[in-house]
C-alpha cells in the first residue's frame, strides 16, 4: 500500500511542537489521559495547548471545566481558545449547544479541524496535544496530510481487541511519516482499596505488543476510579489527586514526553 499523501502540511505559527493523542478504538480512556496529560505537561512550566480533534464526541470541555463560547477577534476573525488549568484549548464542544449532534460529511469535518488548527489564536506554545477520535477515518487523514505532526502518542487498554487495533493505528502513521513516540497501555491493573490486590482486568500484554511492532513503550496507567469521578468534576485528577496512583504515572508520563520534547 502507498503511503499517503504528505505534502500540503502547513506550520503553526508560534508552536513549537505537535503532538496527536490517538487510540485505535474508542472506551480506552484517550480523552481522559489527554487531558490529564495535558495538564501534567502544563504543571511543568511548559505552555500546552490541546485541540478536542473528536468533532462528533467532544468530551474536552467538561474534562477541563471549560464553560462560555470562544471569542472571534482581530482583522482575520481568528477563534480565541479557553483557558483552564494552565492550558489554552478549543474544542467543538465549546461552539455547540449541550445535547446538539454534529451531523456532517467528510468535507465538513476537514474544514472544522482547518479551522482549529490555523485559524485558532494559539500564541506561542511548547507543544499543541490533539485529542483525535479513535480509528483511522477522515480526521485522522485530514491531520496527518495537513498538519505539521511532530509525533503521535498511541493509547490502548490491555484487551486483546484493543491491541489489534493499535496495529492499525501505527501503520497509519507509518504511511503518512508521523514519528510514534511510543505506546501507552492505560487501565492495566485495578487495585482493591479494601485488600489491596491488585488485578489485571483487562488483561495483560501492551509492552509485549510495543515491542512487536517496533515502538517505545511509555508505561502503564492504572485503572483508578478518581480519574473518572475527577474528569466528571472538572478538575483532572492529576491535579485533584497528584498522590494518587493514576496521577502518578501519568506524571512520569508527562516527564517523559516533556523529555522527549525539550531534547529532540
Amino acid at each position: 500500500m502507498n503511503a499517503v499523501q504528505t505534502h500540503d502540511r502547513q506550520t503553526i505559527p508560534g508552536i513549537k511542537d505537535t503532538l496527536a493523542v490517538s487510540s485505535g478504538k474508542g472506551g480506552v480512556g484517550k480523552s481522559t489521559l489527554a487531558a490529564n496529560l495535558a495538564v501534567a505537561l502544563a504543571s511543568r512550566g511548559l505552555r500546552i495547548g490541546l485541540l478536542d480533534a473528536d468533532i462528533y464526541g467532544p468530551n474536552i470541555p467538561g474534562m477541563l471545566g471549560l464553560d462560555g463560547r470562544p471569542e472571534i477577534a482581530g482583522d482575520g476573525g481568528q477563534i480565541q481558545p479557553l483557558a483552564s488549568h494552565g492550558l489554552k484549548a478549543i474544542s467543538m464542544g465549546l461552539l455547540l449547544d449541550a445535547g446538539t449532534p454534529v451531523i456532517w460529511r467528510g468535507p465538513m469535518l476537514a474544514k472544522m479541524i482547518h479551522q482549529f488548527l490555523f485559524n485558532v489564536a494559539w500564541g506561542e506554545l511548547d507543544l499543541l496535544l490533539l485529542d483525535l477520535p479513535p480509528g483511522t477515518g477522515d480526521v485522522q487523514i485530514t491531520l496527518t496530510q495537513t498538519a505539521p505532526l511532530t509525533g503521535a502518542l498511541i493509547v490502548t487498554t490491555p484487551s486483546a481487541i484493543a491491541l489489534a487495533d493499535v496495529r492499525r493505528g501505527v501503520e497509519m502513521f507509518r504511511q503518512t511519516e508521523v514519528p510514534i513516540i511510543g505506546l501507552v497501555e492505560n487501565m492495566s491493573s485495578f487495585t482493591c482499596n479494601k485488600c489491596g490486590h491488585d488485578e489485571a482486568i483487562f488483561g495483560t500484554g501492551g509492552e509485549q505488543t510495543a515491542r512487536q511492532l517496533d515502538i517505545p513503550f511509555l508505561g502503564n496507567i492504572p485503572l483508578d476510579p478518581l480519574a473518572r469521578s475527577q474528569a466528571d468534576t472538572g478538575t483532572p485528577v492529576v491535579q485533584a489527586h497528584p498522590e494518587a496512583a493514576s496521577s502518578q504515572a501519568l506524571a512520569q508520563l508527562a516527564g517523559a514526553i516533556g523529555t522527549h520534547y525539550l531534547t529532540a
